[in-house]
């Protein structure tokens, strides 16, 4: 399982001071809000910053840099990702995993037939889907519920699908 985490992504610059706008992945951002440094990652490029402040409420979320002063300096980091560790990742509720973690296993049949791998879950209109690649290298989407997958067991890299006909 993964130790790092992306939980936002760095949106556009926010009023004089070199504050920049935050996007939390999760949906939740308390656990951002309490991030006294981050690791921003812009393709091969990744920098630890000390956050000085954290300011906003509801669906804004505004952060600044300790050395990021001016709205030209906040712009440079604009799309950049807010990599954390596990222990500062938003914590889980019963029967819930993060995306990272799923990434990679394989998916059985309850027979122990192997049908795939996870290879990302995707957010869909009316929840998420698994993406999976057959052994053929097709993808399938599945509704990642409790009606088409039975176990999910990221530790030990294992998922287990109710029924074939889910992948037709």
């Amino acid at each position: 399982m993964t130790g790092q985490f992306v939980v936002g992504l760095v949106g556009i610059p926010f009023g004089l001071k070199g504050f920049v706008k935050i996007r939390p992945l999760s949906g939740e951002s308390a656990h951002i809000r309490r991030l006294g440094s981050v690791l921003l990652r812009q393709g091969l490029n990744e920098k630890t910053y000390e956050v000085e402040e954290t300011a906003g409420s509801g669906a804004v979320l505004l952060m600044k840099f300790r050395g990021i002063d001016t709205p030209e300096a906040a712009k440079v980091l604009t799309g950049a990702e807010l990599v954390t560790g596990r222990d500062q990742a938003a914590p889980l509720a019963e029967g819930e995993f993060y995306i990272e973690d799923l990434r990679g296993i394989s998916v059985a049949l309850q027979t122990g037939e192997l049908v795939g791998e996870i290879i990302d879950v995707l957010e869909g209109g009316g929840g998420f889907l698994a993406e999976i690649r057959l052994p053929s290298k097709e993808l399938r989407l599945v509704p990642f519920r409790n009606e088409f997958f039975g176990e999910v067991d990221p530790e030990n890299r294992r998922a287990v699908l109710l029924e074939r006909w889910i992948l037709e």
